[in-house]
């Protein structure tokens, strides 16, 4: 009892779950990822009993995603805090309110444990008496020795372990000392250059210099005992059956391709040309996510089946199947299917705005920051951008005093205690204090509601805007009806989200549906829906050009990029594209002249007038919005660009520098006759110069931004992945008002049973020795079909977003094929921004200058 009687505070930081999880015969029967990493974590509940839980960033997502949090409490967990940012927990909580029994502290990672060091050992010294340190981290020792910057070893675990209890006693025994010298520092923590940087792992080297006695924590002669342990499922599951990976975690902040001739993105695969890294020579990132899917799937009990589509999803593939072993042979377990599949196959869904409530919500809602701890040495590979969609709740209640409900600042990452079960809301009131307004009622998107598991999220995943719209706003009513507050049918989300908002006890049952219903709300507000709606009217025109002619493409782009150059570096309530909006677009047009004129020109799908027509529109947009200056291609132009468009805005330039140059030659007829005016037109000509010289140098930048859309346009340039896009094309009539994603073809195919160009089986460890040996007598093994299993896990190797779920259920549905489950994963949740970014931002491999 003493546990849950903190439920309620639980679900005041967006922490909801069903705790008691009780499943009917028939749920038992389905995979689900959400139940096996929740069963993962109830696995461990003796070393969670009465410790102290940290949780690194990563996790945080994850376990925000999965509902984990009433569970630990359930469990006995004393508290959960953030590894990275929270402050001294002495400072928020008193913890040492019943501090005679030595603490137990478990840590949560999705980082390489080098990565995690400095948080763990400067959150371990916060404690007079450490006897226990566990640690779990979602790397496997392999990839932690494999990884290029880790400086473990193959007994990577073991040897943290070793090195965790000598910096720790290391540190506090300068403390103690440092304590002893100077009693009135009371800090007594991390000296001044902790405070820096914090200590470093680095591998030790064993000398003859005899050590001192194991360090004392609070008892003579009483050591610290660290353990370090493979959690493998730390996942962010929208659903139980569509999953990512957190976005700060090792795993998706790992290159997955090196900067060669086919690679156009860190955080994206090479484009295909029949080839695969051979032997250890792959990206950390590839590596990573092969161990992560095998492990997965050990987890989830399945036997694999493996099949692919890329170079890279033909790489991780090979990894798998080579670390299944003869063991895996002869265990019962259930078999499955994996499809990989490379990102770069398909480039244009994630890059458009498909007709998905979910990928509305997770473009126009806010997003956490970055957790960046001070004195932080650790710089992500590729930053991803969070997954923890802060919802605005206060512009929804705008009628419910803020401080009314600060309980929904997300407490736990300032700490939460369940060392006294009387412990009310009120207790933590004071905590707002010390946050800004713009920290209060802040909702989160999780796939469950609170107390009774209603799969909210997971409704929306499967239905489109208008539908999604419509079934939240019926799910709103039927709460009202259940809460006897009486309300207009006819009224607006923001109505009803407001009146179940009234009573704290309302707002808390049903915070579930208030958030999502606000998350809606928030995206349909009129500027985010009409700037939403205008893109998909551009990308339908697109389209339906690129089905026509070229030219007609071309105009329709340059038409798009020239409007951009009123609407600034930020849209406008007409819906008028900014600048970013129409490179978004551009990108979208060369892949679609890529699938419908390959031979259109030499080195491109446009003939050369077409092209220069683009690249001079690109070029007068860049000049009118300096902020451009952020992508790859103009690193460096900043502060000339910026200074260029100060001076018009000035009027110190009224006429192009082109045209001001041809009228020099007239000044020659006034040659020695100077006098203060000719002073002034020699300035005017300096700065002519300068402009033209900028203007020079943005078309050379400009040039190397169409090289790189050129490499866009042959993302088809496997003669394997052409002809199996031309066979989906021909067998599935494409309406250009309604075009499907990739995935939606490829599944509708597998479920058809029909045969796909270039899709490759990899044999297992069995299948490879019938193949090579018993083969030759006959005996050899059938290659199996992905259409034959009951189970198919797809993962998207680079990310995948709302609509290609929605569509691959729309696949199964239309199928009729009600005895196969369909799991989808990918390396992350993409949006059209987060595909620019990766395009032509930091992780881009265009070349700048």
């Amino acid at each position: 009892m003493s546990h849950f009687a903190n439920l309620s505070l639980a679900s005041t930081v967006g922490l909801i779950v069903d705790c008691n999880c009780t499943l009917s015969a028939a749920d038992m029967a389905l995979v689900n990822v959400i139940n096996c990493c929740l069963d993962s974590i109830r696995e461990i509940s003796e070393e969670l009993k009465d410790a102290i839980v940290y949780l690194d960033a990563g996790c945080t997502e994850s376990f925000k995603f999965l509902g984990a949090f009433p569970i630990l409490l359930e469990m006995g967990v004393l508290a959960v805090c953030s590894l990275e940012s929270t402050s001294s927990p002495n400072s928020v909580i008193d913890w040492n309110q019943k501090s005679d029994v030595p603490t137990k502290v478990v840590f949560f990672t999705c980082r390489l444990l080098s990565d995690s060091h400095r948080y763990i050992l400067r959150r371990l010294s916060t404690y007079k008496r450490v006897f226990q340190c566990t640690i779990y981290t979602s790397i496997s020792e392999v990839g932690h020795s494999a990884y290029p910057d880790s400086p473990l070893g193959p007994d990577a675990y073991h040897e943290y372990q070793s090195l965790l209890v000598q910096d720790y006693e290391e540190l506090m025994k300068n403390n103690n000392q440092n304590s002893t010298a100077t009693p009135t520092n009371n800090k007594g923590n991390l000296n001044a250059e902790d405070e820096e940087g914090w200590l470093q792992l680095t591998p030790r080297v064993e000398d003859d210099t005899p050590r001192s006695p194991s360090f004392s924590i609070g008892h003579i002669g009483q050591k610290l005992i660290a353990s370090v342990h493979h959690f493998p499922l730390i996942i962010c599951p929208f659903s139980p059956k569509f999953f990512v990976l957190p976005s700060e975690g090792s795993i998706s902040e790992s290159y997955l391709s090196v900067e060669h001739e086919n690679s156009i993105s860190s955080g994206l695969p090479p484009l295909s040309t029949a080839t695969f890294h051979d032997g250890e020579d792959v990206p950390p990132g590839v590596a990573l996510t092969a161990q992560f899917l095998y492990h997965l799937t050990t987890k989830m009990d399945l036997k694999l089946e493996i099949f692919s589509l890329g170079d890279l999803s033909r790489t991780i593939g090979k990894l798998i199947t080579d670390m299944s072993s003869l063991y895996d042979v002869g265990r019962r377990k259930r078999s499955a299917g994996l499809l990989l599949i490379d990102r770069t196959v398909d480039l244009l869904t994630p890059c458009c705005h498909g007709d998905s409530l979910v990928d509305r919500i997770f473009s126009s809602v806010p997003r956490k920051t970055r957790t960046v701890a001070k004195g932080s040495q650790i710089q992500p590979n590729l930053p991803r951008t969070p997954l923890d969609v802060q919802i605005p709740l206060a512009d929804v209640l705008t009628e419910v005093p803020p401080k009314k409900h600060v309980q929904l600042l997300e407490s736990f990452l300032h700490g939460w205690n369940s060392y006294n079960s009387a412990t009310q809301i009120n207790t933590f009131v004071n905590l707002g204090d010390d946050f800004s307004e713009n920290d209060l009622l802040n909702g989160f998107l999780v796939s469950t509601e609170s107390f009774n598991g209603t799969p909210y999220l997971e409704s929306t995943l499967d239905r489109r805007t208008k539908d999604g719209a419509i079934l939240i706003k019926k799910l709103l009513q039927e709460t009202l009806r259940k809460e006897k507050i009486p309300m207009n049918p006819k009224s607006d989300l923001q109505l009803m989200i407001r009146a179940l908002a009234k009573s704290q006890s309302c707002f808390m049952r049903n915070k579930g549906i208030i958030q999502l219903a606000a998350a809606t709300s928030y995206a349909m507000i009129e500027n985010y829906r009409v700037k939403w709606d205008s893109f998909v009217s551009a990308e339908k025109i697109l389209n339906i050009s690129a089905g026509d002619t070229s030219q007609n493409l071309s105009s329709q782009m340059c038409d798009i990029i020239n409007k951009s150059c009123f609407g600034g570096s930020s849209s406008s309530s007409q819906g008028l594209f900014s600048v970013e909006d129409a490179l978004l677009l551009t990108v979208t047009g060369y892949i679609l002249a890529g699938e419908n004129f390959p031979t259109s020109g030499s080195s491109g799908p446009f003939s050369w007038q077409e092209e220069h027509f683009l690249k001079e529109a690109i070029v007068d947009a860049i000049l009118e919005n300096p902020k451009l200056a952020k992508y790859k291609f103009l690193n460096g132009l900043f502060h000339d660009l910026e200074a260029n468009s100060k001076k018009k805005k000035d009027g110190e330039i009224t006429e192009e520098p082109l045209k001001a140059l041809e009228s020099d030659d007239d000044q020659w007829g006034n040659w020695g006759e100077e006098d203060e005016e000719d002073v002034d037109k020699d300035t005017s000509n300096e700065n002519v110069y300068s402009d033209l010289q900028l203007k020079l140098e943005l078309r050379d930048r400009v040039d190397n931004l169409f090289k790189f859309l050129h490499k866009l346009t042959n993302v088809k340039g496997n003669k394997g992945i052409r002809d199996m896009t031309s066979s989906l094309e021909n067998n599935i009539g494409d309406d250009p008002y309604s075009r499907k994603g990739l995935l939606y073809k490829l599944l509708t195919k597998i479920l058809s049973k029909n045969d796909i160009p270039g899709l490759e089986y990899h044999s297992s460890t069995v299948g490879r020795l019938f193949k090579s040996g018993f083969g030759r007598f006959g005996l050899g093994q059938a290659k199996p079909s992905l259409s034959d299993q009951n189970v198919i896990l797809v993962f998207v190797v680079g990310g995948m977003n709302g609509i290609e779920v929605l569509e691959a259920q729309e696949a199964l549905s239309e199928s009729g094929r009600v005895d196969i489950e369909i799991i989808l994963g990918g390396t992350t949740f993409l949006t059209p921004a987060d595909m620019l970014d990766l395009l032509l931002g930091d992780c881009s491999y265009i070349r700048s200058l």
